[in-house]
């Protein structure tokens, strides 16, 4: 699936001269977490966000966390805090530059983004303009509306070699020796995992194969040395 399947395109969004705690009851009354900021152009300027306003000098947290790490930061890096939690308009709070994708953006790449960034929205950019906005949620929906797949009728011993083939494709699974027999669409594993948690992934790896109707391991630990 690409970010065009499941993104936003109805995007509410701000402009950087806009007041911040206008932004934030705006986000209140929405319901939303975060929203770009985009120039008269709609060129995407930034992201503000929950995380952008929630230290703040009005309600005391601007100084919540200053420690002695604070002492190895220049003057200029304690003035571009200071301007962060203090600014009055968005463009002095926003996060910036914004992280933005493309529509025909595949959303697994989507998702290491967000994971590397620890962003939980990314603005859709098409022709240098916000064209709509991909966030967790999306994907939540996405997974959610996704329909199950369909297993093709198969004997046992195609399902058998189905599973086999998969599990060689784990690099998690080489250290484990596992005989599989399938009947009745019943999968037995028979052998010896390296640990518990390649015992679960196994069972969840085979549980996943279309067709596969229960999954019974019988699956001791391997002996150290």
């Amino acid at each position: 699936m690409k970010v065009s399947d499941i993104m936003v395109k109805d995007v509410i969004s701000t402009g950087p001269e806009a007041l911040v705690k206008d932004v934030a009851s705006m986000m209140l009354e929405r319901r939303i977490s975060g929203l770009p900021v985009v120039d008269g152009g709609g060129r995407v300027l930034g992201i503000v966000s929950e995380a952008d306003l929630i230290r703040r000098p009005e309600i005391g947290t601007d100084r919540a966390k200053a420690g002695w790490l604070h002492l190895f930061l220049s003057d200029e890096a304690r003035a571009r805090d200071f301007v962060k939690h203090h600014g009055r308009k968005v463009r002095e709070v926003m996060t910036q530059p914004a992280i933005c994708v493309a529509a025909n953006t595949p959303l697994a790449e989507v998702v290491e983004i967000m994971e590397r960034h620890r962003v939980k929205r990314v603005p859709v950019v098409e022709h240098g303009k916000l064209a709509g906005l991909v966030t967790r949620a999306d994907l939540l929906r996405a997974f959610v509306a996704r329909p199950a797949e369909a297993p093709a009728a198969q004997s046992d011993e195609q399902l058998r070699a189905r599973i086999i083939a998969m599990l060689r494709h784990e690099d998690w699974a080489t250290s484990a020796y596992v005989h599989v027999q399938v009947e009745g669409g019943v999968a037995q594993l028979w052998g010896t995992v390296e640990s518990d948690e390649q015992r679960e992934a196994l069972i969840v790896a085979v549980r996943g194969v279309p067709g596969v109707k229960q999954v019974r391991p019988h699956l001791g630990r391997a002996l150290a040395g």
